[in-house]
């Protein structure tokens, strides 16, 4: 059996009163991409802070590789490092901002710019190398700090909110680029985000975090499709989260929904929008929201809405939702 990149066992985190981290255990296996997301202050980031050293869990135990390091400091634990704010040398160069992890790892100064312009080719930056860190872009900043952790050759990489300062139009193809630059690298990676898309996008699996504790853990396809329970699906973004009896809650995910056929329900609101129409419709089970598309918005009769509901795609949930 091959050995993971990182395994994180019965780990427990607190700062004063507050718990931040309770009893977490996560594999992260050789090659592969793991995606840690929850809401802001959920523990996700101390989690990331604890395998990299730079907090020390009061419970629990870090492995990477194989090798128990919850003792070792952060420079003993052969990690690379992407944090929000990229934390780049504005003293040095871009080459000089990527050689300095394998310098710091005892690389000789020709080895490590060898291994600064690697990974400057890997994530489109040789052509930089000379160039200033104040005169980058935010998206060239990220792509340097990236670099930067790849330079290290560490069989690990956490990477913490790595697009959030970044526009959405520029996050969009930069996690394309992570996608296919995570792939070739052959690394573990740990990704810590809040953003659904970027989860799904990057991860091959995805661990949901909430209040200091996973709560779901799986493929991330299979995680977003049938999600656990009622909080989990809410915080994916499922729009049909509607009362059930008995503490349980009804998912009815998009493809359940099949417009054009069945009855009639009314429609109580609708907006048009840039790509459609969005509709509140009166269902037995509850209002369902919709977003209809030109094409879609055929199956409108008036003031009502012709739709059925494929019962065996509708999901009975755990209602774990705080109550107002």
């Amino acid at each position: 059996m091959t050995t993971p990149a990182l395994a994180v066992h019965h780990l427990a985190k607190r700062f004063g009163p507050t718990v931040a981290v309770d009893d977490v255990s996560l594999t992260v296996g050789a090659g592969e991409t793991v995606a840690l997301l929850g809401p802001s202050g959920c523990g996700k980031s101390t989690v990331l802070r604890c395998v990299a050293g730079l907090e020390r869990p009061d419970a629990g135990r870090v492995c990477i590789g194989g090798r128990d390091v919850t003792a070792l400091p952060p420079e003993a634990r052969q990690v690379g490092l992407v944090f929000q704010e990229y934390a780049l040398f504005p003293h040095l160069s871009v080459l000089g901002n990527v050689a300095y992890g394998p310098r710091m790892r005892g690389a000789a100064r020709a080895k490590a710019e060898d291994r600064a312009r690697e990974a400057l080719e890997l994530v489109g930056l040789d052509a930089l190398a000379g160039r200033r860190t104040t005169e980058l872009s935010g998206g060239q900043a990220q792509r340097v700090a990236l670099a930067r952790a790849i330079a290290t050759g560490s069989p690990l990489l956490l990477l913490d909110e790595p697009l959030s300062n970044l526009d959405e139009p520029l996050r969009a193809r930069l996690r394309a680029d992570l996608r296919a630059l995570f792939a070739h690298l052959h690394a573990g990676v740990l990704l810590v985000t809040h953003d659904q898309r970027e989860a799904l996008a990057l991860a091959s699996r995805v661990a949901v975090m909430r209040a200091g504790r996973l709560v779901q853990v799986g493929p991330a396809e299979e995680v977003f499709a049938r999600p656990a329970t009622a909080w989990v699906a809410a915080f994916l973004g499922h729009a049909n989260i509607l009362p059930g009896p008995s503490g349980l809650a009804h998912l009815v995910p998009e493809d359940a929904v099949r417009l054009g056929e069945g009855e009639v329900f009314p429609v109580t609101a609708r907006q048009m929008t840039d790509t459609g129409t969005d509709v509140t419709v009166q269902h037995p089970l509850g209002p369902l929201r919709l977003h209809l598309s030109p094409r879609e918005a055929a199956a409108l009769c008036g003031d009502g809405l012709r739709l059925t509901l494929d019962p065996t795609r509708v999901l009975a949930l755990p209602d774990d939702r705080e109550r107002p």
